[in-house]
């Protein structure tokens, strides 16, 4: 019987079936054809928008607060329940958003660091070129030969890695030419090509020293003079303009600031290379500078030296100058120079390389051994003040353990990361957005250094703070609850005899506040050791090695049983910051390797972990032998005599 069911069905009249397929085939046409038509706005019911904000707003304060107090049970008297009353459309309203700050120490991600660890890595994460300075390129290649920009950047700027097949872009200008002739035909490309390429990787670094003096010296210093030995296009103006600012002391967002409301009032900028000094006058000649007094000279005089009133508020600036200098007698006399402008604050800048380093370390120890004559001479000063200090990057005043390693030279460095304008990249033929400049530098301060701090204030942070509360709430005692009913009589009040959980423990540090946390810290960073090298980074340990006040180069171990604030601040740490945190274990002083032939303990040489492996190495070969040779029969005797190396620095 089901059977010829199922068979009457199946041998049933099937017109109404193509009906069907043709009516469902029109409807689905119907429906790809009004797909495009955008759907109407939804209007709902004033109620349910105000349920739905409402829902919203509990899914978002759904998050438990760590650091909340932790509330106990409460029995209302009266009816068993009770039922709320109604109310109309017109009278419901949504509900407040709750506040998660707890008592002024919600954790916040960016303060999970303690307040020390935060000052000691206050670093610019990437720097932006205002815009008033990329406009003032843009309109300079407009006008200018862009055919020619490119090779010319490629002659000037781009190396190729030893190696490899592979080509790579420095900031580095040291061209020279033949004759006068030549210098004059390219002096105007010249500088076209190096404020297209070089004066953003300059104005970086040099708006990362200026950050970082501005951190370690106190709020009331303010700069209107800068002294510039080797402007260029004027990368350290710029930077200036921008750094000594009306706005926010520590503020990223270049963009928006403007040069006309600098602090700067007067720019000396001495500089020889005549093409560079024009490109920078272009660039200043739509800028709006009728405050700042602006002046540029060949060479430093006499007449330029600053009056005694006025040193505190000036800086001796020399920006990636001293490598590009013939000599070291040249590099001497620009150092002295500086030192005798009278001004408080000298900073020198130069490239991440060896001679760069080496430049910057030697006048480092020049313009030291100048403040200790001072000292022991005081008839011989011309200020008041007396002796001088090194503000940055080192923690001491002794000699650099890096330049008298009498081993593998190692080469004490920092970064900054650049975003690149769209002319930086169209030049370069490169789609990546961004540019690690790297550099070395020092930065020296006129007077004596600060005594030595035996306070340790701003070490816990929001992860220390929430560890000591989960402690103190294990060790609270537990107890029960106890219910009374109308049999047993009123509930008694015992509101007052419950105490209270504190979020946080009272410690040092929480009797300062802010501004006297921040200048107690400036006082302490002058020890704390400096991150000299990448930090490495274990499962249960980290490892920095650092320069210390001593003035060694120490490997300092954080393991995670000191705490979870000290091992997160190390964790959390990068090169070129200043830890605060004491290891729990003594530090272990580093012996830089030893070159090849030198007798002498070959530990350390696994500072800085140099990646270059013995198979990468060059292989030594009889033409460059015999090239090596021939370059040193070229350089004469009178030339040897002229700047016998390292020992200008000492005479």
């Amino acid at each position: 019987m089901l059977r010829a069911c199922l068979l009457s069905r199946v041998a049933g009249p099937r017109p109404p079936l193509i009906k069907f397929h043709l009516t469902f085939a029109a409807f689905s046409s119907s429906i790809s054809k009004s797909s495009a038509i955008p759907k109407p706005a939804l209007h709902l019911d004033p109620s349910y928008e105000t349920l739905l904000n409402d829902v919203d707003i509990s899914l978002r304060n759904s998050k438990i607060n760590p650091l909340s107090v932790h509330r106990e049970l409460e029995i209302v008297s009266g009816a068993p329940f009770s039922v709320s009353p109604e109310l109309s459309i017109e009278e419901w309203s949504p509900l407040e958003p709750v506040d998660l700050e707890v008592d002024g120490h919600y954790e916040d991600r960016e303060h999970r660091k303690s307040p020390a660890a935060l000052f000691g890595s206050n670093q610019i994460s990437v720097v932006v070129l205002p815009l008033e300075l990329q406009t003032a390129i843009n309109m300079l290649i407009a006008n200018g030969q862009k055919t020619t920009l490119r090779s010319d950047s490629m002659r000037l700027f781009k190396t190729s890695v030893e190696g490899s097949s592979e080509e790579s872009w420095d900031s580095q200008y040291d061209t020279v030419y033949s004759s006068r002739q030549q210098a004059a035909k390219h002096a105007i490309r010249d500088g076209t090509a190096f404020a297209t390429v070089a004066l953003p990787a300059h104005y970086s670094a040099i708006t990362s020293v200026f950050h970082h003096v501005r951190l370690r010296l106190e709020p009331s210093w303010e700069v209107d003079r800068i002294i510039d030995w080797g402007a260029g296009t004027g990368s350290g103006l710029w930077a200036s303009l921008y750094s000594f600012h009306d706005g926010a002391q520590f503020d990223e967002n270049f963009s928006e600031k403007t040069a006309v409301a600098s602090k700067i009032r007067s720019y000396t900028g001495i500089d020889k290379r005549e093409g560079l000094v024009s490109i920078g006058k272009k660039l200043l000649s739509d800028l709006p500078t009728s405050a700042i007094n602006v002046k540029w000279k060949k060479s430093y005089r006499e007449e330029d030296r600053v009056l005694h009133q006025e040193g505190n508020k000036t800086i001796a600036l020399s920006a990636f100058m001293l490598t590009s200098l013939p000599n070291t007698v040249s590099q001497k006399t620009l150092v002295q120079e500086m030192w005798d402008s009278g001004a408080h604050t000298i900073i020198l800048i130069d490239h991440n390389t060896k001679e760069g380093f080496e430049a910057i370390a030697s006048a480092r120890e020049y313009l030291l051994g100048l403040g200790q004559t001072e000292v022991e001479e005081p008839e011989t000063a011309r200020l008041d003040i007396h002796g001088c200090h090194v503000l940055a990057p080192c923690p001491h005043d002794h000699a650099c353990p890096l330049l008298h390693s009498g081993g593998t030279p190692l080469v004490c460095g920092f970064s900054q990361r650049i975003q690149r304008p769209s002319f930086v990249r169209r030049t370069k033929h490169s789609g990546v957005g961004h540019e690690d400049i790297e550099y070395s530098y020092v930065v020296i301060r006129r007077g004596p250094r600060p005594s030595p701090m035996n306070t340790s204030v701003g070490r816990v942070g929001a992860i220390g703070k929430r560890r000591v509360n989960e402690d103190r709430l294990a060790n609270t005692p537990l107890k029960e609850l106890e219910i009374y009913t109308d049999e047993t009589g009123a509930i008694p009040d015992k509101g007052n005899e419950t105490p209270a959980i504190q979020p946080i423990v009272e410690s040092k540090e929480g009797i300062l506040e802010p501004p006297e946390l921040q200048a107690q810290l400036r006082r302490e960073a002058y020890q704390w050791p400096r991150l000299v090298f990448r930090p490495l980074k274990k499962s249960g340990h980290i490892i920095l090695d650092s320069c210390t006040s001593e003035g060694k180069i120490m490997r300092l171990t954080i393991p995670k049983s000191q705490g979870k604030q000290p091992f997160y601040d190390a964790r959390k740490s990068s090169w070129g910051d200043i830890f605060p945190h004491a290891p729990k274990n003594a530090p272990l002083e580093r012996n830089l390797p030893k070159k090849k032939g030198q007798a002498g303990a070959s530990t350390g040489s696994d500072i800085g972990k140099r990646r270059d492996s013995f198979k990468d190495r060059e292989r030594p070969s009889y033409t460059a032998v015999a090239e090596g040779i021939r370059e040193k029969k070229k350089k004469s005797k009178r030339d040897f005599a002229l700047t016998r190396g390292n020992k200008v620095w000492k005479d």
